[in-house]
């Protein structure tokens, strides 16, 4: 019998989530099995279409690790992301694709503990919603 490993893509901030993702390696912490990091210059760089191209592409679950509020070094581009994640999910809701597949984790740049304790937390919350059926297709 095989267990279902969700393949989780995570883009991360590169003032905040890349360096936390470089510490959990360095640390040798536990991550998913499955697991995708894509860098980004700022988290506002992203835009809703590649938020849903990555779950149309296979993604079981997103997350993208973004700077908190108050500490974009960009300003407002964490702001602007939070309303991209909102609009792609309301675009999920209609096509019947759950909310939970998508989701914004802030942290800073030495959370290399939080970075990891958080994706094992979203595999094992995707292992019980199972595997995304492609339904963006």
């Amino acid at each position: 019998m095989s267990t279902f490993e969700p393949k989780i893509v995570a883009f991360c901030c590169e003032q905040s989530g890349f360096p936390a993702a470089e510490m959990a390696k360095t640390l040798k912490l536990k991550m998913p099995d499955n697991l995708e990091l894509v860098p980004v210059p700022c988290s506002g760089r992203i835009e809703t279409l590649y938020l849903l191209k990555a779950l149309e592409s296979g993604a079981d679950g997103v997350v993208v690790f973004a700077c908190y509020e108050e500490n974009c070094q960009y300003l407002q581009g964490n702001v602007r992301l939070k309303s991209r994640v909102g609009y792609a999910k309301q675009i999920m809701t209609k096509i019947g694709l759950e909310q939970e597949r998508l989701e914004i984790f802030h942290l800073a740049t030495n959370s290399g503990v939080k970075f990891s304790e958080f994706l094992m937390q979203k595999a094992d919350q995707l292992r019980l919603l199972g595997p995304n059926l492609g339904k963006i297709a």
